[in-house]
């Protein structure tokens, strides 16, 4: 477990670098999507929210947009448009963001007891009570008195200091904001690295088709040399069967490939927010560079995301909040000094049933400075102050526990994207090695060297090449979206963890 430091104090402050090149930040996950989408995202805050207090600042004064975004069939999506519209469109971040909105108006309401309470009220009222009076100057012994009135009043309650309760609160509230902000920034980063995902899944699917098309050509010509050669006597007959079956099973997996591919497409669609459906077109970047190598070492990796990771700072904030709740608690056993005060203009028109009464309408008015202090509650002040105790220490543990994952999370991304480069490298000599092995095995099998069974196993290993080559390319890509993932710097602007064979610099 590594120590915090003070990176996670400053939770509005972070530093920024400057944006690498254009290329490759589409190709990573179109971080500048945050400069392209700063002017259409403004409904939802997913252009600025690139710190808790950016995004607080943002979703306090923004409203979400209502309308569902429609996909153009035509129309080519790049990954970041995908990412664009889910964050608009997906209902985790509406629902999230409707929480740090919630959160930031909590902050107003607890900021609000610094205020006084200033009320109007006004009273209409009759009342006949009996007033005993003595005899013989009240001939019953008492006089009978009906006393309409009409009482306009404003009223005034100001707290003028209570120990450092309503700022414990202000403070707590605070930190809920920028925790709840801080979610908004992990919420969008998780629906962001959802597409990407659903993206190259779509991608992978795709190529899968477009291998499964070519073996099944490798199929067709093998079948056409196995036809040709029982043509020539230089064949069997189980020989042409053997590769018709093979035509065929080719056939069935275009088809499963196929059928996978639209699946993809709707799981798709389902991700970035709209109505799912198989109708929509991906630019599926053919030629972007692989990514290479790494920029960081491990331990720069892991610095970086207990630093940035949306979901540890949004802890700490939690930290904060629950030790500004402990001094609230505290708060209570110390007395508060409260003014209150009332004036009205009082109108009454009284009458007897024995004498004459005078009408009057007169203002009156009222001031007390007030001192409360609770002496004695039955331990419920104690109660709630080991409750706020218990619940910072719950938010430390889960510190611990959130850091612990970070770090585990960082390590699984470093691994997988190591293990995927030497794949594809891998994959590359594979495809390299079957598409030849396969070319010499057809020419030997037409001159009559070798049989038929040669050229089939060589056609199986080069259709398990094609696919090997399809899904570590994509699952190359991928990893290194889950670097910038898992280190919090996806949708940011800070230098990518990986770079390409077109970006300048030395492989670590």
């Amino acid at each position: 477990m590594r120590s915090s430091g003070t990176e996670l104090s400053n939770l509005g402050n972070k530093s920024t670098y400057g944006p690498e090149p254009l290329r490759f930040r589409l190709l990573i996950l179109s971080l500048a999507l945050i400069a392209g989408s700063a002017a259409t995202g403004l409904g939802q805050c997913a252009g600025v929210a690139s710190t808790p207090g950016s995004a607080a600042d943002c979703v306090a004064h923004a409203t979400p947009q209502e309308k569902t975004v429609t996909l153009d069939a035509t129309h080519s999506y790049s990954l970041a448009e995908l990412i664009d519209i889910a964050e608009h469109n997906n209902p985790h971040t509406r629902i999230v963001w409707e929480r740090a909105k919630q959160k930031a108006d909590e902050l107003g309401i607890a900021r609000s007891a610094y205020f006084p309470v200033l009320a109007a009220a006004a009273a209409f009222g009759d009342q006949r009570i009996i007033n005993p009076f003595p005899k013989p100057l009240a001939p019953r012994g008492y006089v009978m008195v009906e006393i309409p009135a009409v009482v306009p009043e404003v009223t005034l309650e100001y707290l003028i200091f209570d120990f450092g309760k309503r700022e414990a609160k202000v403070d707590a509230a605070t930190a809920e904001k920028l925790a709840a902000s801080a979610n908004f920034i992990q919420a969008n980063q998780e629906v962001a690295f959802r597409v990407a995902s659903s993206y190259y899944k779509l991608l992978t699917a795709q190529e899968r088709l477009q291998a499964a098309q070519e073996t099944l050509k490798t199929a067709q010509t093998t079948q056409d040399a196995a036809e040709t050669q029982l043509k020539n006597g230089r064949s069997t007959l189980p020989d042409v069967l053997n590769a018709r079956a093979e035509t065929s099973q080719a056939v069935f997996d275009m088809e499963s490939a196929d059928g996978d591919e639209k699946i993809a497409r709707v799981a798709l669609t389902e991700v970035i927010g709209v109505e799912p459906s198989p109708n929509i077109t991906i630019d599926a970047q053919k030629s972007a560079p692989l990514p290479e190598s790494l920029t960081m070492s491990i331990d720069a990796l892991i610095d970086r995301a207990i630093a940035d990771r949306p979901d540890l700072m949004a802890q700490a904030a939690e930290i904060r909040a629950a030790d500004d709740a402990i001094r609230a608690a505290k708060a209570e056993y110390k007395p508060k000094i409260v003014l209150s005060g009332s004036a009205a203009q009082t109108s009454i028109w009284p009458t007897a049933d024995y004498g004459q009464l005078g009408n009057a309408s007169q203002p009156t008015w009222a001031a007390t400075l007030g001192v409360e202090w609770r002496i004695f509650d039955g331990g419920a002040r104690k109660g709630e102050v080991a409750i706020a105790e218990s619940r910072r220490r719950e938010a430390q543990d889960e510190m611990t526990e959130k850091r612990d994952q970070a770090t585990r999370e960082v390590w699984t991304a470093y691994i997988a994207f190591r293990t995927a480069l030497r794949k594809q490298q891998a994959a590359v000599a594979l495809l390299d090695s079957a598409s030849a092995s396969y070319s010499s095995s057809l020419d030997a099998y037409n001159y009559g060297v070798k049989n038929l069974i040669d050229v089939v196993t060589a056609a199986r290993q080069l259709a398990q090449a094609r696919l090997s080559s399809v899904s570590a390319r994509s699952q190359l890509f991928l990893e290194a979206v889950d670097l910038e993932f898992v280190t919090g710097n996806l949708l940011r602007t800070q230098p990518p963890a990986t770079k390409t064979s077109t970006q300048d610099g030395p492989q670590r």
